[in-house]
């Protein structure tokens, strides 16, 4: 068996992100976020969500967005619970797992599971 590399680069987190979109696409539970709610380009989604996770995990400043407002306006167009949350940080940390080991795929595993927390506690927890 081969020795699973770390996350380097951008490169790597392309191909995490197209392998994690391969799956959450067709998860019975969330691929309505993105397929009908969203109406996901991964075309164009790619490259802003690389930005997103390369800012995150090698703190360039490469992403521009709100990704907590996107989520909250996504959230009002069709409500999250925990389980979507859950899913999300599962599928996201099973996808890491399989393509790569090391310091950075455990700390983007972390950062996942923290930015999930943190969209759960602002949009389902908002009012609570």
């Amino acid at each position: 068996m081969t020795a699973k590399n770390d996350i380097t680069n951008r490169d790597d987190l392309l191909v995490l992100m197209e392998a994690f979109y391969a799956k959450a696409l067709k998860d019975e539970l969330i691929q309505h976020f993105f397929n009908e709610v969203a109406h996901l380009n991964l075309q164009t989604h790619l490259p802003i969500i690389v930005n997103f996770w390369e800012s995150v995990l090698f703190d360039t400043a490469t992403y521009k967005g709100n990704a907590m407002a996107v989520h909250q306006h996504l959230h009002q167009l069709s409500p999250f619970n925990q389980a979507h949350f859950n899913r999300w940080v599962s599928l996201f940390q099973q996808t890491v797992d399989e393509l790569f080991a090391g310091e950075n795929a455990e700390k983007i595993k972390q950062r996942a599971q923290s930015i999930a927390t943190i969209m759960a506690l602002k949009t389902i927890y908002k009012n609570a």
